[in-house]
């Protein structure tokens, strides 16, 4: 199937997952995750007026930005070092995985420096897997706070990735821990803190993520095919 077909089916089964859970379609982005793709793949979907991608690496990110149109919202959702921040500080709309308050004093800095303000969602490893990233969810209060008082920094919210099971089912009560503490921190008000964004779910589970209140789901394999990590 075309990427533009996959595209079609993903998005109706975001529809559908939006109407079990008595929410608007509006309410769920669909980032297209297009890292390890060529620029070509991605030109396959812009006729559908896709504008939301997600790059892993920082380089990949900064070369399509180059390449593609600037009306194009670039999600930083892979591990960010601190000295690859300055090279998309001004290219990315969003980056999903600040997991430290090093990296956020980084981004801050940074984002002083070229006088935008750098939108963030604080990475919450959830399941406590050794392998990912992410602050534990009892650390991430502490640390949200912290980053609010930054300069040149927002947080919209929170990002999980989730283990990679056979059964989504598995992954409900991630998401669901991750939209309560969402909730908690939203009561405590900091300054320059919103908890607008759930960025949680991928190709195997976004259906299950969209019920428990994802706003940002992260499709990769399921738009653009498998990955040759090869090349």
């Amino acid at each position: 199937m075309s990427v533009i077909e996959n595209y079609r089916i993903v998005d109706e089964k975001v529809r559908k997952a939006c109407e079990r859970a008595g929410r608007k379609r509006e309410e769920v982005t669909l980032i297209a995750v297009s890292k390890t793709k060529p620029v070509s793949m991605i030109e396959e979907l812009l006729p559908l007026h896709v504008v939301d991608f997600g790059e892993n690496k920082v380089q990949e990110l900064t070369s399509k930005s180059e390449i593609l149109s600037s009306d194009l919202h670039w999600h930083m959702i892979g591990h960010l070092q601190r000295n690859k921040v300055k090279y998309i500080i001004d290219k990315a709309c969003l980056i999903h995985s600040v997991d430290s308050l090093r990296l956020a004093e980084t981004i801050s800095q940074e984002a002083v420096k070229k006088n935008v303000t750098a939108s963030i969602l604080i990475e919450v490893n959830v399941a406590g897997e050794e392998s990912k990233f992410g602050v534990a969810p009892n650390d991430t209060e502490e640390l949200i706070e912290k980053i609010s008082h930054l300069s040149n920094i927002q947080v919209k919210g929170l990002m999980t990735i989730a283990p990679f099971v056979e059964n989504a089912e598995e992954n409900r009560e991630i998401f669901r821990n991750l939209r309560n503490l969402s909730v908690d921190i939203q009561e405590k008000k900091f300054n320059n803190v919103t908890m607008n964004v759930l960025s949680m779910g991928m190709t195997g589970d976004y259906e299950v993520a969209i019920e428990e209140g994802a706003t940002m789901v992260r499709v990769g394999t399921g738009i653009f095919g498998e990955r040759d990590y090869s090349k």
